[in-house]
């Protein structure tokens, strides 16, 4: 951490000095079309089962495609399936698929998603999204060790046919099969080279682009691949991805025309950039919603968070409306649910009890709860929060701070890069955590499952009620669309109740971009796939 920090000052003093040492724009090659983008932290793997983040995601979408794929405005079309076919009962799915290669022009088969999908869920992977994938047959147990690989349902019927049989119905399955964890994967070079797969020198994909550079904190490089099988019709030669912790540096770097996009703006910057630099801004409804996990492992949780009443004070008494209204200003939305507004099959849920009430009343009950739990003013509950260092966690993290301490709450806040934060949460390595989630597919369930009992290391709180649980799985099993999203209402209630976790607020994805790009459209999942955009001539 210390390294970092210590080039994240030399970063700053550079931009300081008139830009005089500032990094300039890589020239781009003679009649090639060349793309910049900040992308927020530094990945780190471009292992589809072992990434986490979108920054991650971001890089991977240009090298790997999965059975379908995001189209300019986010929504799934075919990918490496031209079509599939579901059965009657909604339990099995036939992809038919594509003539294709991997960019060192071996075929891309049924048997490479086969190999993909039994690694994922490999325990040796040592992946923190199997369980997304614990919709398959038999998927839980090969994770678990219980069952051979071999009994995971997933087929290669033939070369150019594979087969899924699911446990349960999923009307999102082609919504998941474009994220990263069904991406397929190269057998012949992951097998002969291991985790070390990744690197340029070695890394072969089936996307628009490869991969041919990846400087630690200074650029991921990729460069178009000739063999995709729609390659005379992307655009972009040469797309360099660069870690962009700090905003206000990637301004700059956008103003002078070393970037051409950003994908994070600090939100209460954005009425003055949109005066400033007119038609950069995008910003637009986002599937997200940012929140706070209670570490309640029974190993290393912390013990006032296995009193209810604890988590329901501390939720209760955050003011979400001056953190979104007066302090982002950015369109975020006060959360005190835990799914965004605008998820497909999703019929809303019941707030918890106190989410109409004023901020004086809930204030006024949380201290009550507290006082019943054993603490007040000669026994104060302390704890640190663990944040993000990015823009809007830097900027929310002392407004909590203050609301929990008019409850009499002595809170310290501790910032870790982003990568180093989710890797705490992971370990359990704090008492609250500032985390997000995003739709990783546009369902309830996306956000809803993570406080499953089974969900792994991403349920940060250690989350565990049977009842939910049922629920949940009542909803994996019903085939009406409308019975379904009542047992998901009555599961995210419970939940709510239950205040595992603290929505504060729900996202809107916010980049800057050049008006010489083209092909950008503002959408739902913030997906902006490299090989559908382009840059106006004499720009790039």
């Amino acid at each position: 951490m210390i390294r970092n920090l210590f080039l994240a000052s030399l970063s700053v003093l550079g931009l300081a000095a008139c830009g005089q040492s500032a990094p300039s724009r890589p020239a781009c090659p003679a009649g090639k079309v060349c793309l910049q983008i900040g992308n927020a932290s530094e990945p780190a793997t471009l292992d589809p089962h072992l990434s986490t983040g979108v920054w991650e995601d971001r890089i991977q979408s240009d090298l790997l495609i999965g059975l379908s794929q995001s189209d300019p405005a986010g929504k799934p079309i075919p990918g490496m399936a031209q079509s599939w076919d579901i059965s009657p009962d909604g339990l099995t799915w036939t992809f038919h698929l594509r003539e294709a290669v991997w960019s060192d022009g071996v075929p891309v088969t049924a048997d490479d998603f086969v190999y993909s999908f039994r690694r994922l869920l490999d325990p040796k992977t040592g992946s923190e999204y199997a369980s997304v994938f614990f919709l398959v047959k038999g998927a839980q147990a090969v994770h678990e060790g219980t069952a051979r690989p071999e009994t995971l349902g997933v087929h290669a019927d033939d070369p150019h046919i594979l087969r899924i049989e699911l446990n349960h119905p999923a009307p999102y399955l082609i919504e998941l099969a474009k994220h990263h964890t069904m991406y397929p994967l190269p057998r012949h070079v992951v097998e002969r080279w291991g985790r070390a797969w990744i690197k340029p020198e070695h890394f072969v994909g089936n996307g628009p682009y490869r991969l041919v550079a990846w400087r630690l904190g200074d650029y991921v490089k990729s460069v178009k691949n000739e063999r995709f099988w729609d390659a005379d019709k992307v655009c972009v030669d040469e797309v360099y991805y660069y870690p962009t912790n700090d905003a206000i540096s990637a301004e700059r770097r956008i103003a002078r025309g070393e970037l051409d996009i950003n994908t994070d703006i600090q939100s209460n910057r954005i009425a003055f950039l949109r005066a400033k630099m007119p038609g950069y801004v995008r910003t637009n409804t986002y599937l997200g919603v940012s929140y706070l996990a209670f570490n309640n492992n029974p190993k290393t949780g912390f013990a006032p968070f296995r009193d209810r009443r604890v988590r329901q004070a501390l939720t209760m008494a955050i003011d979400r409306e001056f953190i979104t209204g007066k302090l982002m200003r950015g369109g975020q939305l006060p959360a005190t649910t835990f799914t965004p507004p605008g998820v497909a099959n999703y019929a809303g849920t019941t707030p918890p009890f106190w989410a109409a009430w004023s901020l004086e009343r809930r204030q006024a009950e949380a201290r009550r709860l507290l006082a019943a739990a054993g603490f007040g003013p000669g026994h104060p509950l302390k704890f640190e929060i663990t944040h993000r260092n990015t823009p809007d966690p830097m900027l929310v993290m002392p407004a909590i701070q203050a609301d929990w301490k008019s409850i009499g709450v002595e809170v310290t806040l501790a910032q870790e890069e982003t990568q180093v934060a989710y890797a705490d949460y992971r370990a359990r390595a704090f008492q609250v955590a500032d985390a997000a989630w995003i739709a990783d597919y546009n369902d309830p369930t996306s956000f809803l499952d993570l406080q499953r009992s089974f969900y792994g290391p991403q349920n940060y709180g250690d989350y565990s009620n049977p009842a939910y649980d049922a629920l949940m799985a009542r909803a994996d099993q019903e085939p009406d669309p409308v019975k379904r999203a009542g047992f998901i209402a009555r599961a995210e209630h419970l939940m709510l109740e239950d205040a595992p976790v603290a929505p504060t607020y729900f996202y809107v994805n916010k980049n800057l971009v050049s008006p010489r790009i083209t092909g950008w459209v503002d959408n739902l999942l913030d997906h902006h796939r490299t090989r559908w955009l382009c840059v106006k001539p004499g720009a790039g």
